[in-house]
């Protein structure tokens, strides 16, 4: 047995072209999504994975703001630029690239960001509307991962799902998508004792717990969907993720390989994101009685 792999490369390839269809879309009616992206300090995974975003952008027709600051920048620079970005119209998403460097306070950095703008689905408000049922913009990784699943032919409705991780970036709001979806979720973390009598149990099994090789072929039921959100560099320069794929492979039903896997769908969901934003900027405005350029 060979699980079918899940091309995160491909599907996020067609998430784009559908979503430049709505840009153009947009931009016929005198709208231009735009994504506002910052960068503070000098870590180089953060800087490629910001560069792979603003040219995910050119390829869509989203119009993006870089900006990238120094690590001495103070905290009060940065809000008082993400607080220009909040007011500026042309601007539908804001993007901090995480982590920060110390000693910035990021979660009140990402509290500072208009909800309405906030693409990375992190602020308390976003958050609390996914916890209610109704998410508007939805963290990237978890909604890339729920596309993912669809595209395998996966529905969780009752459907066992356990989500190995608990950071709110991804793992509380990938259990909150589950649950929403209708599946039986299970939050796993590093306090969890005997992991593997859980997994085993999965029909779904996402592993986003940040440890290298975490997820073994024994810790997986037998035509198990599993999703690789983990990422990490062995010392021989491969990238691989938190599963073994050489193990999980012939046990999974299905699985995403990394690199391939989650990774372009996290960026394509960003993209989504600021287009649904710009969308919902748009609805607002004429709610409101504001006529756009082509009006």
């Amino acid at each position: 047995m060979s699980a079918r792999l899940i091309d995160g490369k491909a599907l996020a390839a067609q998430v784009r072209s559908e979503l430049a269809a709505r840009v153009a879309a947009l931009t016929a009616r005198g709208i231009t999504p735009g994504l506002a992206v910052m960068l503070v300090g000098d870590d180089p995974a953060s800087a490629i994975y910001v560069r792979n975003k603003i040219k995910a952008c050119e390829e869509t027709g989203i119009r993006s703001y870089a900006i990238h600051l120094p690590a001495t920048v103070t905290q009060q620079e940065l809000l008082a630029r993400i607080r220009a970005w909040n007011a500026d119209i042309n601007v539908h998403g804001i993007l901090v690239q995480l982590p920060l460097p110390p000693p910035f306070d990021a979660q009140r950095v990402i509290e500072s960001i208009d909800p309405r703008k906030d693409v990375d689905g992190l602020h308390p408000e976003n958050a609390g509307l996914l916890l209610l049922g109704r998410p508007q913009l939805p963290s990237c990784t978890p909604a890339g991962v729920m596309r993912m699943l669809e595209a395998a032919g996966c529905n969780p409705a009752g459907q066992h799902a356990v989500v190995i991780g608990r950071s709110i970036m991804v793992g509380r709001p990938m259990a909150m998508l589950l649950l929403a979806a209708d599946a039986t979720v299970t939050l796993c973390h590093s306090r969890t004792p005997d992991l593997s009598a859980i997994t085993r149990q999965a029909d779904i099994l996402i592993a986003a717990a940040g440890r290298r090789g975490l997820v073994t072929a024994d810790m997986v039921k037998p035509g198990a969907v599993v999703i690789d959100v983990g990422i990490h560099r062995t010392p021989d320069g491969r990238v691989v993720g938190d599963v073994d794929f050489d193990q999980v492979r012939h046990v999974a039903g299905a699985l995403s390989p990394v690199p391939g896997g989650v990774g372009p769908m996290t960026i394509a969901m960003l993209l989504h994101n600021t287009v649904r934003a710009a969308e919902l900027a748009v609805d607002a405005a004429r709610g409101r009685g504001v006529q756009s350029a082509s009006d």
